[in-house]
């Protein structure tokens, strides 16, 4: 499985008729404000992923990886088969709290294998988050979070049609 992160920022460009001035209205003052995803790939089989608003911490990529180890036992109790996951060198991906779980994760079968230093393209998920942003969420703009969340949710669920593979999305608890 290929498994990456991506954020999601206003759209920052804009286009105008010759001889007219620029023009981008934001609808809300609040700058800097995203979505993040966190997702896990497998070409042809499953596409699963988490959301959140601002980036992703320690403790929310920790339970999209519980979540991700707990199907990972399941999947070798089943299949006898181990659970790779293919990540880049973020350093959310090997903080110190998250490095604290890797054993609890290799024990139920979910290994990480991590690419080579400043090589993120060399993880296939990466054109998949390609693909999201240039066909299902590219010129939109939106009045917030939550409308740019649902595309993408949308957009998730058309890229594992065109892919041709099952969706799921881990939510995360509100509590």
């Amino acid at each position: 499985m290929k498994q990456d992160e991506r954020l999601w920022s206003p759209v920052s460009y804009s286009y105008s008729q010759i001889g007219q001035q620029k023009v981008m209205e934001q609808t809300r003052k609040q700058y800097g404000s995203r979505i993040s995803i966190l997702g896990l790939w497998q070409a042809g089989e499953i596409f699963e992923y988490g959301l959140v608003q601002g980036g992703f911490k320690g403790k929310s990529y920790i339970k999209v990886m519980d979540w991700i180890a707990q199907k990972a036992a399941s999947n070798l109790q089943e299949t006898g088969k181990l659970t790779v996951i293919v990540q880049d060198n973020s350093p959310i991906h090997k903080s110190q709290e998250v490095r604290a779980s890797w054993s609890d994760w290799a024990e139920p079968g979910l290994l990480l294998f991590f690419l080579p230093p400043y090589c993120p393209d060399m993880n296939d998920i990466e054109t998949q988050w390609h693909q999201l942003k240039s066909h299902e969420i590219a010129g939109q703009m939106f009045d917030n979070e939550y409308d740019l969340a649902m595309t993408v949710i949308q957009g998730m669920k058309n890229r594992a049609e065109i892919g041709n593979c099952q969706i799921e999305r881990f939510i995360f608890n509100s509590t």
